[in-house]
């Protein structure tokens, strides 16, 4: 490629990293770092083809920046805990707001075919649940409490248990999107029609009035997290997928530290939903009230945090 060819072709796009060089406090260390990795690229071929032109020197100044701002940000950055709560996962839940809503769509279409499949054939339950756990759920039943497996066992075990169980389930869903993102679809929509047909069986069986608050308690926010883990394996997929103007491997390094981030902050969710479900889903009977409270403050927050928040954030200029 001609110098001039090239030049025209990234110059919109070098004097823009320019200006959220110089916009520091627009400028959150996860932006640093895809502006410091891009510029390299550009300088390493630069570099390659024409070593002494001004086109080089330009480059290797707009890099020396980009970097001194990241290093500066880290010696300077006493709060990074805070900023990765306030900031950080925000800016990446923004970032990945499209991949959000296609899981999103797939865990309704996938629930709802699970549910039509059930309502439809009395033998898919035990495809997808197991014969198990079905004839163990109708004998509860039977017994007056459909949701007496939430209290089989004692509350510290089913907290370690449910816990690990969930952050293992969201790491496979992301992990799953190396394959093209279809891993993270497949692992996604077998996890909705598990729900699907979950919830159909106790409506089958007159139940679901009383079960779905119950399963809701901990289920809004575990069934939530789980949706925004396939968001992050999608980021991760999609970045091999389309690296765009990036080289398809400084896209993966991107995308797959995106989705590395939204997984390691949906864990204090994935303890919350595992103390629900341990400790206070078992009180099945408890007052309405209590379980509307809780399943509307869980829902709350991983609305506001998850998608209102980072679009406050997006129209203030803070990410």
């Amino acid at each position: 490629m001609r110098e001039s060819a090239f030049v025209k072709r990234n110059k919109t796009r070098w004097e823009e990293f320019e200006t959220v060089v110089n916009n520091q406090h627009q400028a959150p260390p996860d932006k640093l770092a895809e502006l410091f990795i891009q510029i390299t690229d550009d300088l390493s071929f630069s570099r390659t083809q024409y070593p002494t032109s001004r086109t080089t020197q330009y480059l290797n100044s707009l890099a020396s920046k980009i970097h001194g701002e990241i290093y500066k940000n880290k010696k300077e950055d006493k709060n990074r805990f805070i900023l990765f709560w306030k900031e950080e996962l925000p800016a990446v839940m923004y970032a990945v707001r499209k991949q959000l809503l296609y899981a999103f769509i797939i865990f309704v279409i996938a629930g709802i075919i699970g549910a039509v499949s059930t309502a439809h054939d009395d033998t898919f339950v035990r495809l997808i649940l197991g014969d198990g756990y079905v004839n163990m759920t109708l004998e509860n039943i039977k017994n007056g409490n459909p949701t007496q497996v939430y209290s089989s066992s004692s509350e510290m075990d089913m907290f370690v248990g449910i816990t690990l169980n969930n952050i293992m389930v969201s790491l496979r869903v992301f992990v799953f999107g190396i394959f093209f993102s279809l891993g993270t679809g497949l692992f996604l929509f077998y996890n909705a029609l598990m729900v699907g047909t979950f919830m159909m069986f106790f409506y089958n069986e007159n139940q679901l009035a009383q079960s779905l608050p119950v399963i809701m308690l901990h289920g809004t926010i575990e069934l939530t997290s789980i949706v925004i883990a396939a968001a992050a394996g999608f980021a991760m997929g999609n970045s091999i997928l389309f690296p765009g103007t990036y080289s398809r491997l400084a896209s993966f390094k991107m995308g797959a530290m995106k989705g590395l981030k939204i997984v390691i902050g949906l864990l204090p969710f994935f303890i919350a939903a595992g103390f629900i479900e341990s400790f206070i889903t078992r009180y099945a009977f408890m007052h309405w009230s209590f379980k509307t409270l809780i399943i509307s403050l869980s829902a709350f927050l991983m609305i506001y945090y998850f998608i209102l928040y980072p679009i406050q954030l997006k129209r203030n200029g803070r990410i």
